[in-house]
């Protein structure tokens, strides 16, 4: 049996107990506790603060530790800036002195941050085949790109901004078959939106969604990350697009490092295979 997009970025990515590379890549099935190296941690101006004591605690009475690299852990200060009152001010006032403290490379404040979603991918910060953690839900958006990209807690990701690297289990994978032609003004939200009304908002609890089919290659990328975005909404770990011709144009002057694109085996086992004719679906207001 074959491997889903999941499997194969996350096998890619095994760690020893050592906290080493594992040669080779070990054949891995949903279901899996394993430990992984990750490419990109993000956590923003309410998040990054409890990572950022969770940091400190692993260095107990010494000095501070530096993270795992100045140029992985991106910080956003997206929730709460401009600040609305005088404690959300002195969060962003612990991720700003933390960010200079370690010297980080991505760290986007007032005049510079926007919507950490869209300010990753648009910075180029993300890649295909990469695996990115974030204090956030909503990080699946990275999926768009082809990563596996899932939100996490906090504390997990203050050991994941000092280790590079945090344990997960390999989800199941849902893959999902767009088929038709999209009628007018029908786009992503409407796909995803109909999608979970099918599956229900707990039908990927734990698992990957796979978008596939036709109709999401004539998707836009704001489409695509719309839909990875909303993956979550179904309680879904991670939501991954293939890569095309589409994803590599926007990438194309964005992300100066080398990736690795992973693709289904057409022998990949799924938990579930769900069609959908896109021309059936009308616009959702």
């Amino acid at each position: 049996m074959g491997h889903t997009i999941a499997e194969k970025i996350i096998a890619a990515h095994l760690v020893d107990g050592a906290g080493n590379g594992v040669s080779g890549g070990r054949e891995l099935w949903p279901g899996d506790l394993v430990e992984v190296a990750v490419d990109v941690v993000l956590a923003n101006d309410i998040t990054a603060p409890i990572a950022i004591h969770e940091f400190e605690k692993l260095n107990g009475s010494g000095p501070s530790l530096p993270v795992f690299d100045r140029e992985r852990v991106v910080l956003v200060a997206d929730h709460f800036a401009p600040n609305k009152d005088i404690k959300s001010a002195e969060q962003c006032l612990l991720v700003r002195e933390f960010a200079r403290g370690q010297d980080l490379s991505h760290h986007y404040d007032v005049g510079q941050m926007g919507i950490e979603h869209v300010l990753l991918p648009e910075q180029g910060l993300v890649a295909p085949g990469e695996v990115v953690v974030g204090a956030d839900s909503h990080t699946c958006t990275y999926g768009a790109l082809g990563a596996f990209a899932t939100g996490m807690g906090s504390t997990d990701i203050g050991v994941a901004m000092a280790t590079g690297q945090v344990w997960l289990r390999v989800p199941e994978t849902i893959r999902v078959v767009y088929r038709g032609d999209l009628r007018p003004w029908v786009g992503g939200k409407d796909l995803i939106l109909h999608t979970i009304g099918e599956i229900g908002v707990s039908g990927a609890l734990y698992q990957a969604i796979e978008f596939a089919g036709p109709a999401v290659h004539a998707l836009s990328m704001a489409g695509r990350f719309t839909m990875a975005n909303m993956a979550i909404e179904a309680g879904a770990k991670a939501g991954l697009f293939p890569v095309d011709d589409a994803t590599r144009a926007y990438l194309d002057g964005r992300v100066s490092r080398g990736y690795t694109v992973y693709d289904a085996d057409e022998d990949a086992g799924y938990a579930q295979v769900v069609e959908i004719d896109v021309s059936e679906i009308e616009p959702v207001v």
